[in-house]
């Protein structure tokens, strides 16, 4: 649940007055998958207010995050504690980004079960035979007994993450996003946690004065991909990886066909440009890397074709040129959707699409829930460790 944001993880404030009592038999308890699935049904479903430092790319910062569910849906609100003190609010289908450093704020629909912080993804039948789940010796989080569940990668192709549950709460005390050889890439921690029967509306408002602010509203609705059809495929991809969404949509760079591929808990946005790379540019490659994301741009029968991912350099290399044109004409004229706000593309690729919205500017807090697109792919501040849902209008943003 770390990234997103760029883009994250979860909290609470105040005495814990429910104390939820799971009567599964010891064995279905004790099986890693069943509290990696508790964690993301608490993480989704309880009220709780907390304070976590996410540390990422040399970088620290402290966040409080207050989680609320009531008989109107869920209301989240995340807040910097640190720095320009920027804030996140969703309610509902909307997310309001308020950035004080910028006297900016940034409003943009978003769906509904997308989470500000959210939780490990379960591992399924496509990606059981690239990760080895593990429980590992039992231990003490800020005072709280916890369990430790290993996910690790099979190959060098993704990244694995190790996550502290709390064995009362089933909440994430801890967790990190790691490379295949163990090291630590990203990480969040919580200093404070609770879980409350009750929260105040009023927790939800924003500490920002907005007044003078500018306003900046993306009206576009996510593109419905069932709607679409898609004239690029993939070739041989990495062990485990395939497409689970595909849509085309307008971005201010111009019109683009989106598709997602994941191996159920990795996932690599491709953008394929619909218009004719420029003859400058017509067999240059680019890499880059973003903190834990990585993006590769290369082109593909004349079009520009971009991988970006939080999974390592090599994985978006092979994506990206696996990609090719299935249509006998390459029919990619017809495009939905459109974008009202603009930001500067962050990996420097000419021409790119660019992120937009709130996502684009959710800056650190995304993450194997925390940010790296790129949770959403610009449906929100990119969550804390969480692989993205499926296109939305915005282009390869970051946690």
């Amino acid at each position: 649940m770390l990234s997103g944001v760029r883009r994250a993880a979860s909290g609470g404030a105040a005495l814990c007055l429910v104390a939820q009592v799971w009567a599964a038999p010891a064995a279905i308890q004790d099986d890693p998958r069943d509290w990696l699935a508790r964690t993301d049904e608490a993480l989704s479903n309880r009220n709780y207010e907390g304070v976590f430092v996410h540390e990422h790319a040399g970088e620290s910062e402290t966040l409080r995050v207050i989680h609320r569910v009531d008989g109107e849906g869920v209301s989240e609100r995340l807040l910097s504690m640190d720095g320009s003190g920027r804030e996140f609010i969703r309610k509902g289908g909307q997310l309001i980004c308020y950035l004080p450093d910028q006297h900016m704020v940034l409003v943009e629909k978003t769906p509904d079960a997308a989470l500000l912080l959210t939780g490990l993804p379960r591992i399924d039948a496509s990606s059981a035979g690239q990760y080895g789940i593990t429980e590992l010796a039992r231990t003490r989080v800020s005072g709280r007994d916890a369990r430790v569940i290993a996910i690790a990668p099979t190959d060098q192709l993704r990244y694995g993450y190790r996550v502290w549950i709390d064995e009362g709460t089933a909440m994430p005390l801890k967790t990190q996003l790691r490379d295949s050889q163990g090291g630590v890439l990203e990480q969040i921690i919580f200093t404070s946690l609770h879980m409350v029967a009750h929260i105040p509306k009023a927790e939800l408002e924003p500490a920002v004065d907005a007044r003078g602010y500018r306003w900046v509203r993306r009206e576009s609705e996510p593109v419905d991909s069932s709607a679409l059809t898609v004239s690029w495929e993939a070739n041989t991809l990495p062990a485990g990886f395939h497409m689970t969404a595909s849509a085309r949509q307008m971005l201010p760079s111009g019109p683009v066909e989106h598709l997602v591929f994941s191996d159920g808990l990795a996932s690599v946005s491709v953008f394929v440009e619909m218009g004719r790379a420029g003859s400058s540019a017509a067999h240059d490659d680019d890499a880059a890397t973003l903190g834990t994301s990585s993006a590769y741009s290369t082109v593909a029968e004349g079009y520009r074709v971009t991988a970006v991912g939080e999974v390592p350099p090599e994985t978006v290399r092979v994506i990206a040129r696996a990609i090719h044109n299935a249509a006998p004409d390459g029919g990619a004229e017809s495009v939905s959707g459109s974008a009202a706000a603009t930001a500067a593309d962050p990996h420097g690729f000419s021409p790119t699409p660019t992120s937009t919205g709130p996502a684009a500017a959710a800056g650190p807090v995304r993450g194997p829930g925390v940010g790296a697109e790129m949770p959403g792919f610009g449906a929100a501040a990119a969550p804390i460790f969480g692989p993205p849902s499926r296109p939305s209008a915005g282009g390869p943003g970051r946690r």
